[in-house]
């Protein structure tokens, strides 16, 4: 094990200590931590994002002390150590890639590395092909794997026209709606269908909501700056006059585009 990996562990139990810690740090337990857990993951992929490498650098730095947190309060209750953590994703890893590791040689198969976790859970005692997929998964990426899990058994739309008209379904449905419950269950549903036919087209659909999100986010600061920069306050200003500035921004950015791949 690494010097600075060692030194990571001894700050962890040092923090950790009953008699000598951080008073913040020895209050927690696993269901604290949690949500900084996940915090710390999307700040991984945010810094992947903006293509940051010194604050990817630091963001899994952050990650790997979680690790370390939940590794330490396990090894408090002997249940197991970080030195468990790293055998047993070594070992399935090394499970995971037998044309790497193993006797098989060539290249991994379509289709090979789901079976082989498939193989794991069933060994593990799952029952279910839905077993395995972590509720606290975001809701888009669950309903992905979810999904997906049901296509490998035969589960699902010949073509994408299926569920393009299933889509057009839950539109109906969600519109026709008579109570809160109703229309919480139809818009779930809308979702999860936009899921599957986005997937059809390789597209991730966390992902492409979080690129939404963000060309959102940018072109609506940049109408507040273009229309403060005209004396004009933009809460103040009725739809029309919004969507002049939408529609400026958007040329703005057709502008820029051009520019970038004029040779």
């Amino acid at each position: 094990m690494s010097e600075q990996l060692n030194r990571l562990l001894h700050i962890m139990a040092r923090l950790r200590d009953p008699h000598h810690g951080c008073e913040w740090d020895t209050a927690q337990n696993f269901e604290t931590i949690a949500p900084y857990t996940i915090e710390e993951a999307y700040e991984v992929a945010d810094a992947i994002s903006r293509g940051d490498m010194r604050d990817l650098r630091g963001e899994l730095g952050d990650l790997l002390f979680q690790v370390v947190f939940h590794s330490r309060m396990a090894e408090e209750q002997g249940h197991f150590r970080f030195e468990d953590v790293a055998q047993d994703i070594s070992d399935k890893m090394e499970a995971r890639h037998p044309h790497i590791f193993g006797s098989e040689g060539g290249i991994m198969e379509e289709g090979r590395w789901e079976d082989l976790k498939a193989a794991e859970r069933m060994a593990a005692g799952s029952t279910s092909a839905m077993d395995g997929v972590a509720l606290a998964l975001p809701a888009l990426l669950r309903s992905h794997k979810l999904q997906k899990r049901a296509a490998r058994v035969g589960f699902e739309w010949h073509d994408v026209k299926g569920p393009i008209e299933k889509l057009r379904e839950e539109i109906s449905e969600l519109e026709a709606a008579a109570t809160e419950e109703e229309r919480l269950l139809e818009a779930g549903d809308i979702l999860f269908v936009a899921v599957n036919i986005v997937s059809r087209f390789g597209v991730d659909a966390e992902q492409a909501l979080r690129a939404s999100n963000a060309k959102f986010e940018r072109r609506f600061k940049q109408m507040e700056d273009f229309s403060r920069a005209d004396g004009q306050d933009f809460a103040s200003l009725s739809l029309d006059e919004q969507e002049v500035y939408w529609q400026r921004v958007k040329a703005e950015e057709r502008k820029r585009a051009e520019i970038q791949t004029t040779p």
